[in-house]
């Protein structure tokens, strides 16, 4: 898998559709979950973008402190669901930690974590903090990397 970082207004409208069908089709369709996607914070992120073969097939979105959480924070962890098999998730999330501290020189990472990927989150550090939540009907744990 091929990694690329871009801003908002690096992205282009192929680019920008291919995202935003993979997020509708694994957090919408697959998980069954109608919520508000476009949230207005995709100006603010960084988009990391995992691609195979030219076809995107993960993807993440960062925020420097403040922007979105107290801390830093990555969000949107998608990875097709064809896909899964190969370690994309883990090398997306390599991807965005290290992203996060080269752009913005943030060690402590806050992310909004669905609860049945808890396991695999604190494998790349994150820790729980707090009780779980419900977001958008799905339990959810909030998780931090120092």
């Amino acid at each position: 898998m091929k990694v690329e970082i871009k801003k908002f207004h690096e992205l282009g409208v192929q680019e920008l559709y291919d995202i935003l069908q993979l997020r509708s089709e694994v957090f919408v369709i697959e998980q069954d979950c109608v919520y508000q996607d476009l949230d207005g914070k995709d100006e603010l992120a960084l988009h990391v973008i995992g691609y195979k073969n030219k076809k995107v097939v993960a993807y993440t979105r960062v925020f420097r402190a403040g922007d979105y959480f107290k801390e830093a924070s990555i969000g949107r962890v998608v990875v097709r669901k064809s896909e899964r098999q190969f370690g994309f998730g883990l090398q997306i999330m390599q991807a965005s930690i290290a992203v996060i501290e080269q752009n913005f020189g943030s060690i402590r990472i806050h992310i909004s974590a669905q609860k049945y990927l808890t396991k695999f989150y604190s494998s790349l550090g994150f820790k729980k903090v707090g009780e779980e939540y419900l977001e958008d009907g799905i339990p959810h744990l909030a998780m931090i990397k120092e």
